[in-house]
């Protein structure tokens, strides 16, 4: 599951509709929201809940809003109120880490359940086994940090994704948006603190070799070519690289990296085949930094017409030319290209440069 989050601190406009169209159409199907917004008045915070359910509904999204005793209550609600919880449309919640066992295992009968990752231990999962809870409806979902330098260590993630899912728990974690980064800090909403400012698609697939089963933005805006990126990895499985430089034969085609993953470059398979670039040696060979794109020369015999991106800075080679080079903003992904994995190059935006 990927989904996003869209906050009830201000009113709702066409532009937030039109965002969570282009977010479901790119595969992020489940909203995060939450209604621990104290400063506001209750009654607006209710009515902004509503429109945002019913965009849903009407666009099939799910919805899962943070909630909390005292978070409900200034709602003139509760969550031992069956009834009065059903009415807010949710279709689940993440719950505060206050709220007791016997209630999260009443709520979890009918609903999808999200438990805080980073605090739930041993006596939790049996106290919640001994109220009866329904399993099959609880998650682990980690918080994320708006402050630099607060957020988790991957290796600890990794070690608290492989205990719960011990405990048969899915596990999920945020990583911050790219466009309009949510105050007051305005530092990105990650989970991990290494990717704090890093390339969201990236960030969500590192995720995943961690362990987490599901992966939500926690800002509250992509960038319109980030919503494309994920598009074409959600539905075609492509990693959309961005080059800064223009190259047409590159740009044209789809391109896949081998079936043997190499330690250092990413080595396109079509390259000897296609022999789509000069392979006269250049005069002056220069040093590879991670991201650039090469071309191996008639010095290399048989490999001339390789196509490689540098995995890492590498040095200079007469017997490889340069090509170009990947946007930095777009470097992550070369680490999270896999076997097999389909590639396809664009040319850079200034966002990107």
């Amino acid at each position: 599951m990927l989904g996003f989050s869209i906050y009830l601190n201000r009113d709702l406009t066409a532009d937030d509709y039109n965002y969570l169209l282009a977010m479901r159409n790119a595969g992020l199907t489940t909203i995060f929201t939450s209604l621990h917004i104290p400063e506001d008045d209750p009654k607006i915070i209710v009515r902004r809940l509503t429109e945002l359910t019913k965009w849903c509904k009407n666009l099939e999204t799910d919805i899962i809003a943070d909630v909390s005793e005292s978070g409900m209550a200034r709602l003139g609600l509760s969550l031992e109120n069956e009834e009065q919880v059903e009415s807010l449309g949710l279709t689940g919640l993440r719950i505060d880490d206050n709220v007791s066992a016997a209630i999260i295992a009443k709520l979890s009968q009918k609903r999808p359940i999200a438990l805080n990752a980073s605090t739930i231990n041993e006596d939790d999962i049996t106290a919640l086994r001994e109220h009866g809870a329904n399993f099959e409806n609880l998650q682990a979902w980690h918080n994320f940090y708006p402050r630099p330098e607060t957020g988790l260590d991957s290796n600890w993630l990794k070690e608290k994704n492989d205990w719960l899912h011990h405990v048969n728990l899915e596990t999920m974690a945020f990583v911050a948006g790219d466009a309009v980064l949510r105050g007051p800090i305005h530092a990105g909403l990650p989970t991990l603190e290494k990717q704090r400012g890093e390339n969201p698609l990236a960030a969500m697939l590192e995720l995943k070799h961690l362990g987490c089963d599901h992966v939500f933005i926690g800002d509250a805006s992509l960038s319109a070519q980030m919503i494309d990126s994920f598009k074409n990895y959600t539905k075609k499985k492509i990693i959309t690289l961005h080059v800064k430089e223009k190259i047409p034969k590159l740009f044209q085609y789809e391109w896949h990296n081998r079936p043997d993953v190499a330690r250092d470059v990413v080595r396109l398979n079509e390259g000897r085949s296609r022999q789509l670039f000069d392979v006269a040696p250049q005069e002056s060979p220069k040093f590879r930094t991670k991201g650039t794109i090469t071309c191996d020369n008639t010095k290399y015999l048989r490999y001339q017409g390789e196509l490689q991106i540098a995995k890492r800075d590498l040095p200079s080679d007469s017997k490889v030319n340069i090509l170009g080079h990947v946007a930095a903003y777009d470097l992550p992904l070369l680490d999270q290209i896999e076997s097999g994995q389909k590639i396809f190059f664009e040319p850079v935006t200034n966002k990107l440069e």
